[in-house]
């Protein structure tokens, strides 16, 4: 019980957003006081896709801020914490892809991995342009040639000296606690991928680091649902199928838009739960853990969506949930007892690996608690997570929130505009 209740206060720690805003302004005081610049950190990975998209942003950014950049070549992350990397490779090219559309970036699938020693004269590359002014520029025109199998501009650094940099690129970005290239720390926060880049705008501008005239619209502002009116002749057989975890916290903030979305465009929501990745054998570096819980808790206030008020439900908890919810669906209040679920160990701190806990839940999503409590003692729902499991990762899928519509497959929770996508031209066809 003492470290169930030490880990939710430590986990509080992690999300709250008073503690961010008092590390904020202590960093601000001391940066001010040591008579410093806006220094932002900036890692480089050769082949990182989203590497690739963030060198076209960076130059926009250092022109509207009044900051200075500190590139670091960084190698991929371990394998700790880029689980299933075959996958992790075939779907980072893809997503990229569809985000440098959206955002109006240069970036195409090349449809195979890079070979090994294309990424390591990448890297030579990538590093006798290190410290130059010109780099972001170089780092595009390197990175463009690699994407296209094209010979690299200028010339190559020693061996020696890459191997050195790449060395103190990882350490440099352990000691600040992150694990993925692509990604910016600025006093205390991670801003990963074009995704996030908004956020340190936001925060730049609060301090008064913008230089003259720039504007105040995001150099890409993360795109929003259009669910403002329903589908008057939705088409017959649309689904959505969402697979999601109790023990995602992205789940947990996703819940009510993948609802609105599918009414909206009249599809029939298939909820498709699988185990957490730490209870099928997947690790979870601390360092990831940490970010997530620091990003979504960012994206859960931007949203406006409840959380931070948590119990993990790692273990039994999620089983239990499970065990109710292969049931719920059945009576057709599987959503009802999902956001239920997710709401209560998210944002409210309902332990439910109790019975006390669970009962207020399953109660609340309109269901007996009479008829429930025995199930939990009934493991057919493994059964139905099994099916789950292989139907994700036949979409070359594994992690969790993840989407569906047709053959369109997506992973995250600020991806649901390319199944909103999906459901428009899907609809288009119904009613043609």
């Amino acid at each position: 019980m003492i470290l169930k209740i030490l880990k939710k206060v430590i986990m509080g720690r992690m999300v709250s957003l008073e503690r961010r805003d008092t590390h904020r302004a202590n960093a601000e005081r001391a940066r001010q006081t040591a008579g410093l610049p806006h220094l932002v950190d900036y890692f480089h990975e050769a082949g990182d896709p989203y590497s690739h998209l963030m060198v076209q942003m960076l130059p926009d950014i250092c022109r509207r801020y009044q900051i200075e950049l500190r590139v670091h070549l960084v190698p991929p992350p371990a394998d700790s914490a880029a689980p299933d990397r075959q996958r992790l490779d075939v779907y980072g090219r893809r997503d990229a892809a569809l985000l440098a559309g959206k955002a109006g970036l240069s970036f195409e699938d090349p449809g195979v991995a890079l070979r090994a020693e294309r990424l390591h004269a990448a890297n030579l590359a990538l590093a006798d342009h290190l410290g130059k002014a010109d780099f972001l520029d170089q780092a595009r025109a390197i990175g463009d040639a690699l994407w296209h199998n094209q010979p690299f501009p200028g010339d190559k650094a020693p061996e020696a000296l890459l191997a050195d940099l790449l060395a103190e690129g990882r350490a440099r970005r352990d000691s600040l606690g992150h694990y993925l290239g692509g990604t910016l720390h600025y006093a205390g926060e991670w801003y990963w991928g074009p995704d996030r880049l908004h956020y340190l705008e936001d925060r730049l501008q609060g301090l008064g680091a913008m230089r003259g005239a720039a504007p105040h619209a995001p150099v890409f502002t993360p795109p929003a649902l259009d669910v403002t009116g329903n589908v008057v002749l939705p088409c017959p057989g649309l689904e959505l199928h969402w697979y999601l975890s109790f023990r995602s916290p992205y789940t947990a903030i996703v819940a009510d838009r993948v609802k609105a979305l599918a009414d909206a465009y009249g599809a029939d929501l298939k909820l498709r739960f699988v185990l957490p990745m730490v209870m099928r054998g997947l690790q979870v570096p601390r360092q990831k853990g940490a970010y997530i819980m620091g990003d979504v808790a960012r994206e859960a206030h931007r949203l406006g969506t409840p959380f931070g008020d948590i119990s993990d439900p790692v273990g039994k908890p999620v089983e239990r949930g499970y065990a109710v919810l292969n049931r719920a669906i059945e009576l057709g209040l599987g959503y009802a007892f999902v956001q239920s679920f997710l709401t209560g160990v998210w944002a409210e701190g309902v332990d439910a690996g109790s019975d006390r806990g669970l009962k207020r839940l399953v109660r609340r999503a309109g269901l007996d608690w009479a008829e429930m409590k025995p199930l939990l003692a009934d493991n057919s729902w493994r059964q139905t997570e099994a099916r789950n499991q292989a139907e994700l990762l036949s979409h070359e899928l594994w992690g969790v929130p993840s989407f569906r519509v047709g053959d369109v497959a997506v992973w995250g929770q600020d991806r649901l505009w390319v199944i909103e996508d999906a459901l428009k031209a899907a609809t288009s066809k119904g009613d043609a």
